[in-house]
């Protein structure tokens, strides 16, 4: 399937992209992870450390391990605090 990746903050600086189309056979977000991790070590690095990481499908907060059937975007970005 072809997913629209979104990248946001110091994910975006890392990886150094801030979106690209992605062909991918992942089941689940945490699958999606896991191939871009195994791509280079600028993914690997972004993603390193989930505790820092949020991620929303189609526009809505999801947990990692959401289903990507039918899905068209998944955003990755740190959590967000308030104030």
């Amino acid at each position: 399937m072809k997913l629209q990746v979104l990248y946001f903050a110091w994910l975006r600086e890392r990886i150094g992209l801030g979106r690209e189309d992605v062909i991918t056979e992942a089941a689940t977000v945490a699958d999606l992870i896991a191939e871009l991790r195994a791509r280079e070590d600028r993914y690997d690095l972004a993603f390193s450390d989930m505790t820092a990481v949020r991620c929303a499908v189609d526009q809505m907060l999801m947990p990692l391990d959401t289903s990507l059937v039918g899905a068209r975007e998944v955003a990755f970005f740190p959590p967000m605090t308030g104030g």
